[in-house]
Protein backbone atom coordinates (compact mmCIF):
# COMPACT_ATOMS: atom_id res chain seq x y z
CA UNK A 1 0.00 0.00 0.00
CA UNK A 2 1.12 3.55 -0.80
CA UNK A 3 2.54 5.73 1.91
CA UNK A 4 -0.28 7.94 3.16
CA UNK A 5 1.25 11.98 2.20
CA UNK A 6 1.19 14.86 5.08
CA UNK A 7 -1.11 18.08 4.53
CA UNK A 8 2.33 19.88 3.85
CA UNK A 9 3.73 17.37 1.30
CA UNK A 10 0.61 17.61 -0.79
CA UNK A 11 0.38 21.38 -0.65
CA UNK A 12 3.97 21.75 -1.94
CA UNK A 13 3.12 19.53 -4.76
CA UNK A 14 -0.07 21.49 -5.43
CA UNK A 15 2.20 24.36 -5.72
CA UNK A 16 4.78 23.01 -8.01
CA UNK A 17 1.78 22.07 -10.23
CA UNK A 18 0.47 25.63 -9.86
CA UNK A 19 3.74 26.87 -10.73
CA UNK A 20 4.58 24.30 -13.47
CA UNK A 21 0.87 24.88 -15.67
CA UNK A 22 1.57 28.02 -17.80
CA UNK A 23 -2.65 28.74 -17.87
CA UNK A 24 -2.26 30.04 -14.37
CA UNK A 25 -0.61 33.14 -12.22
CA UNK A 26 0.62 30.67 -9.32
CA UNK A 27 1.73 33.24 -7.63
CA UNK A 28 -1.10 34.65 -7.09
CA UNK A 29 -2.72 31.62 -5.69
CA UNK A 30 -2.71 30.50 -1.77
CA UNK A 31 -2.65 26.82 -0.68
CA UNK A 32 -4.25 25.43 2.28
CA UNK A 33 -4.26 21.62 3.18
CA UNK A 34 -6.16 20.17 5.98
CA UNK A 35 -6.52 16.32 5.63
CA UNK A 36 -6.36 15.72 2.50
CA UNK A 37 -8.54 18.52 1.61
CA UNK A 38 -7.50 21.48 -0.29
CA UNK A 39 -8.13 25.52 -0.13
CA UNK A 40 -7.42 27.46 -2.97
CA UNK A 41 -7.50 30.80 -2.45
CA UNK A 42 -6.52 34.46 -4.19
CA UNK A 43 -7.41 36.22 -7.19
CA UNK A 44 -6.91 35.37 -11.15
CA UNK A 45 -8.27 37.63 -14.32
CA UNK A 46 -10.60 34.58 -15.80
CA UNK A 47 -12.89 32.12 -15.22
CA UNK A 48 -11.06 29.90 -17.19
CA UNK A 49 -7.60 31.11 -15.12
CA UNK A 50 -9.77 29.63 -11.77
CA UNK A 51 -10.89 26.18 -13.06
CA UNK A 52 -7.33 25.92 -14.53
CA UNK A 53 -6.03 26.23 -11.21
CA UNK A 54 -8.92 23.28 -9.99
CA UNK A 55 -7.96 21.01 -12.20
CA UNK A 56 -4.17 21.54 -11.38
CA UNK A 57 -4.83 20.69 -7.51
CA UNK A 58 -6.50 17.65 -8.74
CA UNK A 59 -3.83 16.33 -10.44
CA UNK A 60 -1.68 15.45 -7.09
CA UNK A 61 -2.46 12.12 -5.95
CA UNK A 62 -3.40 12.58 -2.10
CA UNK A 63 -5.80 15.37 -2.80
CA UNK A 64 -9.26 14.33 -1.76
CA UNK A 65 -11.66 16.89 -1.92
CA UNK A 66 -11.35 20.65 -3.01
CA UNK A 67 -12.84 23.96 -1.94
CA UNK A 68 -12.22 26.81 -5.05
CA UNK A 69 -12.24 30.31 -3.06
CA UNK A 70 -10.49 32.06 -6.11
CA UNK A 71 -11.95 34.91 -7.05
CA UNK A 72 -12.66 36.05 -10.82
CA UNK A 73 -11.59 39.66 -11.09
CA UNK A 74 -11.22 40.43 -15.44
CA UNK A 75 -8.51 42.75 -16.58
CA UNK A 76 -9.24 46.18 -15.79
CA UNK A 77 -7.43 47.23 -19.30
CA UNK A 78 -9.73 44.71 -20.95
CA UNK A 79 -13.22 46.16 -20.76
CA UNK A 80 -15.90 43.60 -22.19
CA UNK A 81 -19.74 44.69 -21.79
CA UNK A 82 -22.18 41.64 -20.89
CA UNK A 83 -23.12 42.57 -24.55
CA UNK A 84 -20.19 41.72 -25.45
CA UNK A 85 -19.75 38.33 -23.92
CA UNK A 86 -22.90 37.46 -24.95
CA UNK A 87 -22.47 38.12 -28.66
CA UNK A 88 -18.79 36.05 -28.08
CA UNK A 89 -21.13 32.97 -26.64
CA UNK A 90 -23.45 33.27 -29.27
CA UNK A 91 -20.15 33.13 -31.81
CA UNK A 92 -18.25 30.55 -30.20
CA UNK A 93 -21.66 28.28 -29.65
CA UNK A 94 -22.11 28.84 -33.55
CA UNK A 95 -18.78 27.35 -34.64
CA UNK A 96 -19.01 24.49 -32.27
CA UNK A 97 -19.82 21.91 -33.85
CA UNK A 98 -20.62 19.29 -31.00
CA UNK A 99 -23.32 21.22 -29.49
CA UNK A 100 -27.38 22.30 -30.94
CA UNK A 101 -26.35 26.12 -30.60
CA UNK A 102 -29.96 26.70 -31.45
CA UNK A 103 -31.30 25.15 -28.97
CA UNK A 104 -29.41 27.01 -26.52
CA UNK A 105 -29.67 30.44 -25.18
CA UNK A 106 -27.55 32.58 -22.36
CA UNK A 107 -28.23 35.38 -20.23
CA UNK A 108 -25.04 37.54 -19.19
CA UNK A 109 -24.98 39.71 -15.70
CA UNK A 110 -21.79 41.25 -14.71
CA UNK A 111 -19.61 38.92 -15.96
CA UNK A 112 -21.84 35.53 -14.65
CA UNK A 113 -23.48 33.27 -17.24
CA UNK A 114 -26.48 31.21 -17.49
CA UNK A 115 -27.06 28.44 -19.90
CA UNK A 116 -30.56 27.55 -20.99
CA UNK A 117 -32.15 25.07 -23.36
CA UNK A 118 -32.22 21.67 -23.99
CA UNK A 119 -29.92 19.20 -25.60
CA UNK A 120 -29.53 15.38 -26.79
CA UNK A 121 -26.59 14.28 -23.94
CA UNK A 122 -24.83 15.55 -20.88
CA UNK A 123 -21.73 15.50 -23.17
CA UNK A 124 -23.63 18.43 -24.97
CA UNK A 125 -24.34 19.99 -21.89
CA UNK A 126 -20.75 19.84 -20.88
CA UNK A 127 -19.81 20.50 -24.51
CA UNK A 128 -21.20 24.27 -23.78
CA UNK A 129 -20.37 24.65 -20.95
CA UNK A 130 -16.69 24.66 -21.53
CA UNK A 131 -16.79 26.52 -24.95
CA UNK A 132 -17.92 29.34 -22.89
CA UNK A 133 -15.71 29.48 -20.07
CA UNK A 134 -12.88 30.23 -21.98
CA UNK A 135 -14.46 33.79 -23.06
CA UNK A 136 -12.44 36.77 -21.56
CA UNK A 137 -14.89 38.21 -18.77
CA UNK A 138 -16.88 36.02 -18.05
CA UNK A 139 -16.76 35.57 -13.84
CA UNK A 140 -18.93 32.34 -13.82
CA UNK A 141 -21.56 30.03 -15.23
CA UNK A 142 -24.69 28.53 -14.25
CA UNK A 143 -25.38 25.85 -16.61
CA UNK A 144 -29.21 24.76 -16.83
CA UNK A 145 -29.43 22.96 -19.97
CA UNK A 146 -31.74 20.25 -19.34
CA UNK A 147 -31.56 16.85 -21.44
CA UNK A 148 -34.13 15.84 -23.60
CA UNK A 149 -35.94 12.16 -22.40
CA UNK A 150 -34.56 9.07 -24.23
CA UNK A 151 -37.18 6.28 -24.96
CA UNK A 152 -34.03 3.39 -24.14
CA UNK A 153 -35.22 1.34 -21.34
CA UNK A 154 -33.70 1.99 -17.85
CA UNK A 155 -32.13 -1.59 -17.68
CA UNK A 156 -30.66 -1.54 -21.62
CA UNK A 157 -28.97 2.37 -20.51
CA UNK A 158 -27.34 0.92 -17.24
CA UNK A 159 -25.93 -2.12 -19.05
CA UNK A 160 -24.81 0.60 -22.07
CA UNK A 161 -22.89 2.35 -19.34
CA UNK A 162 -21.47 -0.61 -17.31
CA UNK A 163 -19.60 -1.76 -20.97
CA UNK A 164 -18.09 1.76 -21.53
CA UNK A 165 -17.18 2.00 -18.07
CA UNK A 166 -15.67 -1.32 -18.20
CA UNK A 167 -13.63 0.07 -21.20
CA UNK A 168 -11.55 1.81 -19.74
CA UNK A 169 -8.82 0.63 -18.64
CA UNK A 170 -8.10 2.77 -15.36
CA UNK A 171 -11.48 1.18 -13.89
CA UNK A 172 -12.02 -1.51 -12.11
CA UNK A 173 -16.06 -3.04 -12.11
CA UNK A 174 -16.21 -4.16 -8.71
CA UNK A 175 -15.66 -0.52 -7.49
CA UNK A 176 -18.44 1.08 -8.56
CA UNK A 177 -22.02 0.51 -8.13
CA UNK A 178 -24.26 2.08 -10.77
CA UNK A 179 -27.97 2.85 -10.81
CA UNK A 180 -30.33 3.99 -13.17
CA UNK A 181 -33.91 5.71 -12.41
CA UNK A 182 -36.02 8.63 -14.56
CA UNK A 183 -33.03 9.50 -16.50
CA UNK A 184 -30.40 9.81 -13.34
CA UNK A 185 -27.28 7.91 -12.95
CA UNK A 186 -26.27 7.74 -9.24
CA UNK A 187 -22.76 6.60 -8.56
CA UNK A 188 -21.59 5.14 -5.77
CA UNK A 189 -18.18 3.63 -4.78
CA UNK A 190 -14.15 4.54 -4.71
CA UNK A 191 -11.32 5.57 -7.33
CA UNK A 192 -7.95 6.08 -6.92
CA UNK A 193 -7.70 9.71 -8.36
CA UNK A 194 -9.40 12.46 -9.83
CA UNK A 195 -8.08 11.87 -12.98
CA UNK A 196 -9.73 8.32 -12.60
CA UNK A 197 -13.14 9.96 -11.54
CA UNK A 198 -13.45 12.22 -14.14
CA UNK A 199 -12.77 9.35 -16.68
CA UNK A 200 -16.05 7.76 -15.24
CA UNK A 201 -18.23 11.01 -15.82
CA UNK A 202 -16.90 11.19 -19.16
CA UNK A 203 -18.23 7.75 -20.39
CA UNK A 204 -21.69 8.41 -18.81
CA UNK A 205 -21.92 11.21 -20.33
CA UNK A 206 -22.04 9.96 -24.18
CA UNK A 207 -25.00 8.11 -23.14
CA UNK A 208 -28.50 9.43 -24.64
CA UNK A 209 -30.47 8.91 -22.08
CA UNK A 210 -28.69 10.31 -19.05
CA UNK A 211 -30.42 13.41 -17.40
CA UNK A 212 -28.26 14.35 -14.14
CA UNK A 213 -25.77 12.61 -12.59
CA UNK A 214 -25.77 11.81 -8.61
CA UNK A 215 -21.83 11.79 -8.15
CA UNK A 216 -21.35 9.97 -4.69
CA UNK A 217 -17.86 8.91 -5.57
CA UNK A 218 -15.14 9.12 -3.32
CA UNK A 219 -11.46 9.65 -3.86
CA UNK A 220 -8.98 6.97 -2.36
CA UNK A 221 -5.91 6.88 -3.24
CA UNK A 222 -4.53 4.11 -0.80
CA UNK A 223 -6.69 1.48 -0.97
Amino acid sequence: MEKRKTDNEIKQQVLRELKWDSRISWAQIGVEVHDGVVELTGVVSSFAKKLAAQQAAHRIRGVLDLANEIEVRPDALIVRTDADIARGIRQVLEWDALVPDERIKSTVSNGWVTLEGDVDCWRERSDAEQAVLRLVGVVGITNLLTIKPSQIASEDLRNEIECALERRADREAERLRIEFHDGTVDLTGRVHSWQEKRAVIGAISHSPGVQSVKDHVRIDPYF
